[in-house]
């Protein structure tokens, strides 16, 4: 029997806090008794771009999409990659519509190349989902002169919501995939492309990470036409893909038995890209279909002037504003 109401928040809440069962396969496999519906299909195909879709959680949230319904336009770097997801797709989901496109989202100018491109294959977006991501070994420049980890994961995302604004409609909405990682880091440091300091991957993809939750709250701000998308961030607690395999090996080692599958890391991406509630906010931030803390604990706090300089600078690196 389903549960709900006090019994489910208290179990909601401790789940969070206790941070290894909340993550882990167990949060998921406790929380589907009491979260948020499932969202429907969609009565007409839609279009939704997925950028990391050549693997992981991109992957597995296309494949969802697809079977709402969706037409779902897969992003990645690697043309193998895209090709292999768009047919495992089109096996699994008979006479799904899957398109897909080669281009790196840490690369600014492959990026705005790209949204011309799309603004003249379809005529309006449902969703993007910005669910490509990297932990860089080294700190390595873009094309642009940027830092790999904060390309891929704030300049050419914002870069892209922009280009493709147009396409959106009073329906559409924007997913940024973050990571609970981003809890260790609030934004205190103005250093957005790691330029001092000894290198870390894991920390510049953390930090990284926290700027996606403050960018789509910024962004869900100032996106506030009648055609604007409403703009959401989420973390899919531990999951097991390719890039934890690659990235955090020991990580993968020892939490393998508890890490959830791509499909359930993927679920709440699906279901705000698909379900009508997250119509109703926006700048919110998401885990296993509830509405989360962007700080733990509490005091915790990004710093307002940081906050701001992250808008200058992202503006200044993309052009956008």
């Amino acid at each position: 029997m389903p549960l709900g109401g006090r019994i489910g928040g208290v179990l909601d809440t401790a789940l969070d806090l206790a941070i290894v069962p909340g993550y882990s396969r167990v949060g998921s496999w406790v929380r589907r008794r009491f979260w948020a519906a499932d969202a429907a299909p969609f009565p007409a195909t839609v279009d939704v771009v997925v950028t990391g879709g050549g693997s992981g959680l991109g992957a597995a949230t296309a494949r969802r999409l697809a079977e709402l319904g969706a037409r779902v336009h897969l992003v990645g770097r690697t043309e193998r990659r895209l090709d292999a997801s768009a047919s495992e797709i089109r096996h699994t989901v008979p006479g799904s519509a899957v398109e897909t496109h080669v281009c790196d989202v840490s690369d600014l100018d492959a990026v705005a190349a790209f949204g011309t491109e799309l603004a003249t294959q379809v005529t309006a977006l449902h969703a993007l989902v910005h669910c490509a991501g990297v932990m860089p070994p080294s700190r390595i420049e873009t094309a642009q002169g940027h830092e790999s980890a904060y390309a891929t994961h704030v300049l050419g995302p914002t870069l892209l919501t922009y280009a493709v604004r147009p396409l959106f409609d009073a329906g559409s909405r924007v997913v940024f995939v973050s990571s609970g990682g981003m809890y260790a880091v609030p934004l205190t440091n103005a250093d957005f492309e790691y330029r001092t300091g000894r290198y870390s991957g894991t920390t510049a993809y953390a930090r990284t990470k926290r700027m996606q939750v403050v960018m789509a709250g910024l962004l869900g701000d100032r996106f506030d036409g009648p055609d604007d998308p409403v703009v959401h961030s989420m973390h899919p607690g531990w999951a097991a893909t390719p890039g934890v395999t690659d990235s955090l090996p020991l990580f993968d080692t020892v939490m393998r038995p508890l890490l959830r599958s791509a499909d359930e890391g993927a679920d709440t991406i699906v279901w705000l890209t698909a379900s009508d509630t997250p119509l109703a906010t926006t700048g919110g931030f998401w885990h296993d279909r509830a509405p989360r803390p962007t700080h733990y604990p509490p005091w915790r706090r990004d710093d307002p002037e940081v906050r701001a300089a992250l808008w200058r600078d992202v503006t200044a690196a993309t052009g956008i504003g």
